[in-house]
C-alpha cells in the first residue's frame, strides 16, 4: 500500500485529531510486519520485536500463568488508553483484574490493570522509564515492571500516589523480583532473561 502525501500532511497535523483518529490512520499505513505501533503524548512510535525482546515477555507471561492458571486475563500488544495526551500505549504485558471488563468501543480499561510489564527497545527506551511510567502511575497501575536486556537489570515500581510511584527497586537478571505482596504476589525467577 502505498501512502499519499496528502495522508502524511494529515498524520503531521495530528493535533486535531483524538487517539481513535489517529489508531484508525495508523491503520491505513503500511506498518512492516513484526512492528509494534503505539502512541505516546501524541507521538507515534514504531519499535520491531525482536527475539529478545519476545523471550522474556513470554517467560514474564508463563510466570503468571503458572501462579493463577491460563484463564488469567493478561494481554500482550493490546492497545489501551492511557490518561494525558493523546496515550494509546500497547503494554508488552498487561495483567488485568477478574473482573474487568472490555469497554462500549471494545477495549480494555486502565482501572482493571493489576500489573504492566515493558521490555526495553532501544528506541522507545526513554518513553518506558518516562513517560509510560508517568502515565501508569497517574493512572494509579498498581506495579510496573521494565525488564531492560540492554542494563540486565529489572527495574520494579509500585505503590503510586500522586502521579508518581513511590517505591523503586532494581534487581540484576539472575536475580528474583519479589512481588508478594503485590497483586500478582509471585516471585519472578529472571534467571533465564536473555541480555541484548
Amino acid at each position: 500500500m502505498t501512502v499519499e502525501l496528502t495522508d502524511r500532511i494529515e498524520m503531521a497535523d495530528s493535533d486535531e485529531l483524538s487517539l481513535d483518529e489517529l489508531f484508525e490512520r495508523l491503520e491505513h499505513m503500511p506498518v512492516p510486519e513484526g512492528y509494534k505501533v503505539e502512541i505516546v503524548e501524541g507521538t507515534v512510535y514504531m519499535s520491531p520485536q525482536r527475539d529478545t525482546h519476545w523471550e522474556i515477555i513470554r517467560r514474564i507471561v508463563r510466570a503468571l500463568e503458572d501462579r493463577f492458571g491460563m484463564g488469567v486475563r493478561v494481554k500482550s500488544d493490546v492497545r489501551m488508553d492511557f490518561a494525558g495526551h493523546n496515550n494509546g500505549f500497547a503494554p508488552d504485558v498487561v495483567k488485568l483484574s477478574d473482573e474487568a471488563e472490555k469497554s462500549e468501543q471494545g477495549r480494555w480499561h486502565y482501572r482493571d490493570i493489576e500489573f504492566v510489564a515493558e521490555v526495553i527497545s532501544r528506541d522507545t527506551a526513554l518513553n518506558d522509564y518516562g513517560k509510560k511510567k508517568d502515565a501508569y502511575a497517574a493512572c494509579g497501575v498498581p506495579v510496573y515492571l521494565i525488564a531492560d536486556p540492554y542494563q540486565g537489570k529489572c527495574h520494579l515500581y509500585t505503590s503510586p500516589k500522586g502521579g508518581e510511584y513511590q517505591t523503586e527497586l532494581a534487581v540484576n537478571f539472575g536475580t528474583s523480583v519479589d512481588l508478594t505482596g503485590t497483586a500478582v504476589d509471585l516471585t519472578l525467577e529472571t534467571g533465564d532473561f536473555p541480555r541484548d
